[in-house]
Parts: C-alpha cells; sequence; structure tokens
C-alpha cells in the first residue's frame, strides 16, 4: 500500500501536512480566519449579550484567548507534528500487514463534491460527539477535559480553552474514519474553519434562536447545560455533547434543556482544588491521584 502526498491526499498524513504547511507559512490565511472569526462573534457578545451583567473581558478572557492560540498554532508545531506523522505511518503499515489494503481504495472522489464536504462534516461531528461522551466517561480523560469546564464565565474563546491531550484523542479517533473514506486537506480545513465558528458561537455570551434548526445545530442555549456545575435531574455524565451538530443529542437522547439557563451557575463538583494558571492545569491531568 502506498500513500501519497498530492491533491488527493489521504487524511492518513492529514495532520502532519497541516501542520508543516502552518510552519513552512503557507496558512497565514488561516490565522486570518480564525481572528476575523473572532472578532465578528466578540462583536456579537458585546452589542447583543445574552448576559448583560457579565463583563465584555469577563473572567480567564486573556487564559482562554492564550489557549486558543496554544492549541491551533503552538501545540501543532511543537508536538503534534511529529505524534501525527509516527502514528499515521504506523497506522498505514498495520493495515498493509492485515491485507487491508483494499479499505484505503475506498473513496468518496467520486461524489459530487458539495456531498463529499456534506459527508466529510457529519463523519467528523458525529465522530466527535462519540468522543466528547469518553471524555465524560472515562475517569482519565475526564481529568484532561477538566480543563475545558473550568470556564466559569462563558465567552467565544472558552470554545478553544482545552487541554491538547484532547487534540491527540480527537485527531486519532477522527483520522481513522476520514482516512479510509478519502477526504483530502483542503477539504478538511474548509470544513474546519466553518466549526471554528459554530464552536464560538455555542459557547458566546449571545442568545441565539434558531427555531426548528435548534434540533440540527448547537446554540448557546443547549450547550450553556453542557457546561452547568449542577446537572439537569437524572443526568450523571453530562449532556449536550455536540460540538456542531444537536441532532446527535436528540437522536441518543442526551439532549437536556430543563429551563432557561442564561444565569446558572459553570463548572464542577471538584473545581475548588482545580488549579487556574495555563502550566498547572496542562499538567494536571498526568498528576497521581488528580
Amino acid at each position: 500500500m502506498r500513500l501519497f502526498l498530492s491533491n488527493d491526499l489521504p487524511v492518513f498524513y492529514l495532520a502532519n501536512s497541516w501542520v508543516s504547511r502552518i510552519v513552512d507559512g503557507h496558512l497565514n490565511w488561516y490565522m486570518y480566519w480564525l481572528i476575523i472569526l473572532s472578532l465578528f462573534v466578540y462583536s456579537l457578545e458585546v452589542f447583543f449579550p445574552w448576559r448583560k451583567n457579565q463583563p465584555k473581558i469577563r473572567k480567564d478572557f486573556w487564559l482562554d484567548t492564550f489557549y486558543m492560540y496554544f492549541n491551533l498554532f503552538l501545540f501543532p508545531i511543537l508536538i503534534f507534528k511529529f505524534a501525527a506523522e509516527k502514528t499515521f505511518n504506523g497506522l498505514s503499515l498495520a493495515l498493509e500487514s492485515m491485507n487491508m489494503d483494499f479499505l484505503i481504495q475506498n473513496r468518496v472522489g467520486d461524489l459530487p463534491i458539495w456531498l463529499q464536504i456534506l459527508l466529510l462534516f457529519l463523519v467528523r461531528d458525529f465522530t466527535h460527539w462519540n468522543v466528547h461522551r469518553l471524555l465524560h466517561r472515562v475517569p482519565f480523560l475526564w481529568n484532561f477535559h477538566k480543563v475545558h469546564h473550568s470556564v466559569k464565565q462563558m465567552g467565544y474563546a472558552a470554545h478553544l480553552r482545552f487541554h491538547w491531550m484532547e487534540s491527540v484523542v480527537y485527531n486519532i479517533i477522527q483520522f481513522i474514519p476520514l482516512a479510509l473514506l478519502g477526504f483530502t486537506l483542503e477539504q478538511y480545513i474548509g470544513v474546519y474553519i466553518f466549526t471554528i465558528l459554530i464552536g464560538h458561537l455555542n459557547h458566546a455570551n449571545i442568545k441565539l434562536p434558531l427555531g426548528p434548526l435548534k434540533y440540527i445545530f448547537n446554540n448557546p442555549q443547549m450547550h450553556i447545560w453542557h457546561h452547568a456545575k449542577k446537572l439537569p435531574e437524572g443526568v450523571k455524565y453530562g449532556c449536550n455533547y455536540g460540538l456542531s451538530l444537536s441532532i446527535w443529542d436528540y437522536l441518543f437522547g442526551t439532549a437536556k434543556i430543563p429551563k432557561d439557563g442564561r444565569d446558572i451557575e459553570l463548572g464542577f463538583n471538584d473545581e475548588d482544588v482545580f488549579p487556574k494558571g495555563f502550566a498547572k492545569q496542562v499538567t494536571y491531568g498526568f498528576k497521581k491521584g488528580s
């Protein structure tokens, strides 16, 4: 089995190629998109706040901004490039050794481009929904996910406040189905930018009435309950796991919006012993007894 870095780039090499382009300076436009989307959603927070008594520069605003830069740029450049290359090279060799080369030939390239992108979006989001559930149900992973749930005042930048281990878990799991279907780098990045916008909106201090579309797309009024310190009745591990789409939660019974959650307390039960600074937060999950 031979996988080539070409216009038909398999996603086995997606992370490595993507990060390489960032390092080489060929994805400056990606940073521009992030800045534009962030300024757009922050403007909505400033002019149309849902929680009107929440400060414009909310608690941990600058910490979350650093997390956003670290998780999208510093971490991939410093660490994930090497890890991705080794992981996906190993995965391709494993398929070859098991005589499963035929899987990589199961391509979507013959489908219309709009259908390829839609399929990529759906497969990626459903995979993320399942991974997100694991982050809440597996104690070892939950210790890393606490970083994201340590947010006490919601705002757009809280979207990308997460432990770098989440990037490892999400990407390793998501790249397997995406690679087998053969999506390209350009398609992935286009979908990824769109999901950043949705994630920013879901965490923003705005009210986003979607009408019937709320059963398809995640939204701030739904996602606030995912961050609730006191979970809805009958919920043990969490609810509203959807990242971009809410449809998975409605289909599988994990959607919970018991009331207007505008002013509910955010966090988790043992947050009093959770560290506040970046350095201690990103090492917390590795400490014995955490």
